[in-house]
């Protein structure tokens, strides 16, 4: 196995790709709406992932935020809000905004489970500034870090009863990036101090996440020469250290034009920094080749560790979708 999460092109799987997989085995697999046409369809290509690598317990991401970043949608899967919705509720009656919340994203885990999903690459728990980019905009819950934290709690806390595990994202905080880092690298000059007031401050309260991923973001009080995902500094000191995250940490997706270099300098970069497990997303063949050809041999404690965590979330109880979906319903009526 390599510590690489991996995307594949279309709806099913080419034999080229599945004679990728089932050569390199990659940790874990991320779908997006290009994989998507039905809740058959879907889980049978789920299925045909995990042969290709001869496991079972296979992590198999998606980013199913609500709003803008839906990878599964109507007709077959309920449009849901974006988190921002949920912290404007929080601001006139915040005991119904906690409620609605762990319902809606109770929602988002069964859908997920019923077709094989196992990680949510959610919460966003970037503290939303005014002056930022909007790539985050209503993704995030709010502006205030004291209210994202406790919100992304119940995020973290819902995927998990509903058998899904979460992925906080974007280390160490992407709200006061004044650029989209798909396209470019933003670079952030806020001092530690001002950060550790506000961005920091949702990370360091859900710290022991499963998941995290890193934003590819350089932050010069920090690290004024690489961003996030390739520096030692930001990683070491600032998400394990001062933040205290414990869970496995992902590169967010080594294709994004933030980043720099060869796919292999990415890659080895990213290890080097301290990722445990490196992300990329479009599918694109020669791109995974490349990053294949730089990972090392995953550990057998990572493996294990992963096994450990999809095992835990399966053990969860299915719930009455029924009734989640009139108490949603009903709430929402209600704002």
């Amino acid at each position: 196995m390599i510590p690489a999460i991996f995307g594949c092109a279309g709806p099913s799987l080419t034999e080229e790709e599945r004679a990728f997989f089932a050569k390199v085995k990659p940790a874990g697999f991320i779908i997006f709406k290009r994989n998507v046409e039905d809740p058959d369809q879907l889980s049978a290509l789920i299925k045909d992932l995990k042969q290709t690598v001869g496991r079972h317990k296979v992590p198999i991401l998606v980013d199913q935020e609500g709003g803008r970043v839906q990878r599964l949608s109507e007709p077959y899967w309920r449009k849901y809000p974006p988190m921002t919705v949920f912290g404007d509720m929080a601001q006139k009656d915040p005991t119904l905004a906690a409620s609605a919340l762990r319902l809606n994203t109770r929602l988002i885990a069964d859908d997920l489970r019923r077709v094989g999903i196992n990680v949510d690459c959610l919460p966003v728990l970037d503290v939303r500034q005014g002056d930022a980019d909007p790539i985050i905009g209503d993704r995030a819950f709010s502006n205030d870090p004291g209210l994202v934290a406790a919100m992304g709690r119940i995020v973290v806390d819902a995927l998990m009863e509903g058998g899904v595990l979460p992925v906080i994202k974007h280390l160490p905080g992407h709200g006061r990036a004044r650029a989209d880092s798909h396209l470019e690298l933003p670079v952030v000059d806020a001092s530690v101090a001002e950060m550790d007031d506000t961005d920091f401050v949702p990370f360091k309260a859900i710290a022991d996440a499963p998941f995290g991923m890193t934003a590819h973001i350089k932050y010069t009080d920090i690290d004024p020469k690489q961003c996030a995902t390739l520096s030692r500094v930001v990683i070491g000191r600032i998400i394990r250290m001062k933040m205290g995250f414990t869970g496995l940490l992902m590169s967010d997706d080594l294709s994004m034009k933030a980043l720099e270099g060869t796919f292999e300098d990415r890659t080895r970069g990213a290890f080097a920094a301290g990722c445990d497990l490196v992300l990329h997303c479009n599918g694109d063949m020669d791109e995974m080749r490349s990053i294949a050809s730089a990972c090392h041999v995953a550990s057998g404690k990572l493996e294990k560790r992963l096994a450990t965590l999809i095992s835990d979330a399966d053990r969860a109880s299915r719930p009455d979708r029924e009734d989640l979906r009139r108490r949603y319903d009903a709430l929402m009526e209600k704002f």
